[in-house]
């Protein structure tokens, strides 16, 4: 590593991210699981894209945000996973500092925008199934893109003070980033400044995204199931119920690694770096891979779109 790294700068050209401290060795062992995300990522989230826009049936509420959630997914891997792998493959662990900075904005903007989105989706559950008999009028395709509207605003507006208040900051001791990715507490961490400002903001940011779509997720889903089991029958209840645990497995798979991630690296100091590292990687990573393949399966629309179309080329 060159003198550059610890001498005293202001501004930094560059960054330096590290992969994952003390598991160096295992690099391209760590590579193959990481590879195989993307790759399950890229392929699902452009199948269901695809399959919506070519399916006329597709064309309604529930599959639009469907499809928003795709483009976020491929936004939020395709954002860190390159340069993830290009750390482990041929450690090129250079990366410009308005790279870092932009690398950085995505990553967190794009998360925000996708807890907007599974709001949306328990929006669109909770109408279908409480009050079906007004969703085609209440979920409107203008409100539909109101509604992705809101959530792109949000997730872009909320998130644009970190890059700029980042960017504000003297980084006089390291460019050394011990992670995979420019992660916003991760960066700061190096200013040789008071960066109390960053970090109250991005707790305002987590409490003010996490707080409210997680109240609403949870009423729409406990209505839902109180409407589930005031249903006559019981195949009734299991068809409609099914429906839902797609949409219950997407959220616990996207909320409950990202939580334990930011309060495990705020609050638990006890827990080994590259244990952090690893977190910070699979609430990114995993919901991107685990969307296309839950909603593949679960959702019988989609699955038998597929089979069909592939039924029919075999033919």
């Amino acid at each position: 590593m060159s003198d550059s790294n610890t001498t005293h700068f202001i501004n930094p050209s560059y960054f330096i991210l590290l992969g994952i401290p003390g598991l160096e060795s295992v690099h391209r062992w760590i590579s193959i699981p990481f590879c195989v995300t993307y790759i399950i990522a890229i392929l699902g989230n452009f199948t269901i894209l695809l399959i919506v826009r070519m399916e006329p049936n597709l064309h309604a509420p529930m599959y639009y945000f469907l499809c928003m959630l795709a483009i976020t997914d491929l936004v939020l891997s395709t954002s860190i996973l390159p340069k993830i792998l290009s750390i482990f493959w041929f450690n090129f662990q250079e990366i410009d500092f308005s790279a870092c900075l932009t690398q950085l904005y995505f990553i967190h903007s794009v998360s925000v925008m996708e807890s907007g989105i599974l709001v949306a989706l328990a929006l669109d559950r909770y109408v279908a199934i409480c009050d079906p008999l007004r969703h085609s009028t209440i979920l409107t395709n203008t409100v539909v893109a109101k509604i992705g509207l809101a959530a792109l605003l949000r997730g872009s507006l909320l998130v644009l003070p970190h890059p700029f208040l980042a960017r504000r900051w003297p980084y006089c001791r390291t460019n050394v980033i011990t992670h995979t990715y420019c992660e916003h507490i991760a960066v700061v961490k190096l200013a040789c400044a008071d960066i109390r400002i960053s970090s109250y903001y991005a707790l305002f940011v987590t409490f003010l995204v996490t707080g409210p779509d997680l109240s609403f997720i949870t009423f729409s889903y406990t209505q839902i199931l109180r409407a589930i089991f005031s249903l006559p029958t019981k195949e009734a209840r299991l068809k409609t119920f099914g429906t839902c645990s797609s949409h219950l497995g997407v959220i616990l798979a996207t909320y409950f690694p990202a939580l334990f991630s930011f309060l495990a690296q705020r609050f638990d100091h006890n827990v080994p770096l590259y244990f952090h590292i690893i977190s910070a990687n699979a609430y990114i990573l995993l919901p991107p891979m685990l969307n296309p393949i839950i909603y593949g399966v679960r959702t019988k629309q989609i699955r038998d779109t597929l089979l069909q179309r592939f039924v029919n080329k075999e033919t």
